[in-house]
């Protein structure tokens, strides 16, 4: 094998290796957008309830003491 066949198969494996790391960057993205999606989704959820009890939520001086005092 000549030099110039040997540089042309590590350069060949090199470009494997890189294919290989941008698919599996690329599913970690994807994976991450599908996680951020969900979090965005929840983070709305859990707002919206929060806002929902503290508009049922009574200052202290309202409240009604618990029937054991």
């Amino acid at each position: 094998m000549t030099e110039r066949e040997e540089r042309f198969i590590n350069i060949e494996m090199a470009l494997s290796n890189l294919e290989r790391t941008v698919e599996d960057l690329n599913e970690v993205i994807i994976r991450q957008g599908r996680d951020i999606a969900f979090l965005q989704k929840q983070n709305r959820y859990l707002t919206e309830a929060l806002r929902n009890t503290q508009s049922t939520v009574k200052p202290e001086e309202e409240e009604t003491p618990p029937p054991h005092y």
